[in-house]
């Protein structure tokens, strides 16, 4: 079992930067798989990058070249910076870990992930 604790969510303009936090009760390293998710109101549940326990990254293309997901094992501690925002960023935010079957991509959906963070809202102004 693991705790995700998401958090940095706010307001910006279009074009600014955040960087989101998941503070994770286990060395991310450890985790098969953990991802950052969002939630547009009215949408499904998308994710937009993930982390393999061996460090492969995997972005959804809106975000590649935006988004960096990172973490850091000593601090138990999962990131996602943000540049270059756009107004269809907005959304909900949550980290998610993923213990079932091999593979770690941003195709995956939401089912696949067990562990969920509670959420931060971005919201991007244009």
């Amino acid at each position: 079992q693991v705790q995700l604790v998401d958090s940095g969510g706010g307001s910006v303009q279009a074009g600014g930067s955040l960087r989101l936090s998941c503070a994770v009760s286990r060395a991310p390293m450890t985790i098969p798989c953990v991802a950052w998710f969002r939630q547009a109101p009215g949408k499904e549940r998308e994710a937009v990058a993930t982390i393999a326990a061996d460090g492969f990254r995997n972005y959804k293309p809106s975000v590649d070249g935006r988004f960096a997901i990172s973490r850091d094992n000593a601090k138990n501690t999962l990131y996602l910076q943000m540049d270059s925002l756009k107004a269809e960023d907005t959304a909900m935010y949550y980290c998610a870990a993923k213990f079932l079957g091999n593979g770690c991509m941003a195709f995956y959906g939401a089912s696949f992930f067990t562990y969920w963070g509670q959420g931060t809202r971005v919201t991007v102004s244009s």
